[in-house]
């Protein structure tokens, strides 16, 4: 018995994790074809991947960041600014895309009276009091709720405190960040069996029946978070690397936005992202800091959804958009994004705050979040794929910038 599983388990080493993870969606596709009720016995799986991410991610970013600041040796630099103004950029080139794209293919929905039972932020300042609060929360609650802007904060905090400290308790902090490293590799070794388990589950239950009277809607969404990933995001990066940059955005693309389309989570895609930036040979003083905090502020996805929901909604009701509210509405759209983090309901709960630069009333805003939340089974994964594979493109394009500079 021994003697027959181990060339299976050699055959296993010698298959990369995204084959195995691409293995995983077909099974799930063929289990919640031919056994539907199997297929939702098997979403627990999916569901304790998730969860197992989602639970040694912020342990992890905070003994990291922790441990990379304290470690840090003195001559050695960090890219963090050129990393945050790609940020910023991508962000808004999205909205701008999503506009564009509004404008050429608008799109018309059907209103109903049920809306979303959820209460939206009251405006930018809201969103931005709820982002100031979670950099001064208590550091115990922000790790059990999972706030990387507090998490961040305080192992910053820390961090430039223990530089100060002893050699040993600056090894211990090392050898601390490698044994939550060697976890989080543990767990993203079982994102086949999760991928399987989350993309049978959701083709049982959900199905993409109710997805068909959006179909339009849902084509203008992918279809601009596409073009962001495919030719905006790349024009960023040779910008800043000056070479052909498609290598690396497929790279990031496939290692870690599949994962991140089917976990639908940018906290529970940090570990993978980690993971990832250190294959690339970046810095670690840098990505250690750069992933959790662009899970945080890099929305480029959020800024779509936001736009393209919000012109639909415009352009149902008949309402006349010029070219500055357009601009105005990209740059709204890109604050309110960069806040999705603090606010419950991420991005489509910010689209009442877009809606009301249009004068469209709450309950009629609310509906279009309704909407969006029966086309999340694709609106969000896509946007979450775009948005973590989009936070390793751009560190990884700071660092390879800096070494043709300092080569």
């Amino acid at each position: 018995m021994s003697q027959a599983l181990h060339p299976a388990l050699q055959l296993l080493n010698r298959t990369s994790l995204v084959t195995q993870i691409i293995i995983g969606l077909l099974a799930g596709i063929a289990l919640a074809v031919i056994a539907p009720q199997a297929a939702l016995s098997v979403g627990f799986i999916g569901n304790v991947f998730v969860s197992a991410l989602k639970a040694v991610a912020p342990v992890l970013v905070f003994i990291l960041v922790m441990s990379s600041i304290a470690n840090h040796q003195q001559g050695q630099q960090t890219h963090i600014r050129p990393i945050l103004l790609m940020y910023l950029i991508g962000t808004f080139s999205a909205a701008l895309v999503a506009v564009v794209a509004s404008f050429a293919f608008p799109s018309s929905l059907v209103l109903s009276s049920q809306a979303a039972e959820l209460t939206p932020p009251g405006g930018i300042g809201e969103v931005l009091k709820t982002l100031l609060m979670n950099v001064v929360d208590n550091p115990v609650n922000a790790l059990l709720n999972g706030n990387f802007i507090g998490i961040l904060a305080w192992a910053i905090g820390l961090g430039f405190a223990f530089r100060h400290a002893s050699a040993g308790s600056k090894q211990l902090l090392g050898e601390l960040s490698n044994g939550v490293t060697a976890i989080v590799k543990l767990v993203i070794r079982l994102a086949p069996l999760g991928i399987f388990g989350l993309v049978a589950a959701t083709l049982a239950e959900s199905g993409f029946d109710a997805l068909l009277g959006y179909l339009h809607l849902l084509v203008v969404l992918v279809g601009c978070m596409l073009l962001v990933a495919l030719v905006v995001n790349p024009a960023l990066v040779y910008w800043k690397i000056r070479r052909n940059p498609y290598p690396l955005v497929f790279t990031c693309l496939r290692e870690s936005g599949i994962t991140a389309f089917f976990t639908r989570s940018s906290a529970a895609n940090i570990p993978v992202n980690l993971q990832l930036s250190q294959r690339l040979g970046l810095h670690e003083e840098t990505y250690s800091v750069s992933i959790p905090l662009g899970a945080t502020i890099n929305m480029a996805g959020a800024a779509i959804t936001i736009t393209v929901l919000t012109m639909a909604a415009v352009h149902t009701l008949g309402i006349p958009v010029d070219l500055p509210t357009a601009l105005l509405l990209s740059v709204l759209a890109s604050i309110s994004a960069c806040g999705a983090s603090g606010v419950a309901g991420g991005s489509l709960l910010l689209i009442p705050l877009a809606c009301s630069l249009f004068g469209i009333p709450n309950d009629v805003a609310m509906q279009i979040v309704a909407i969006g939340f029966i086309i999340g089974i694709v609106q969000d994964s896509a946007e979450t794929a775009l948005n973590s594979s989009t936070d390793v493109l751009f560190t990884a394009a700071a660092c390879m910038a800096q070494e043709r500079k300092d080569s």
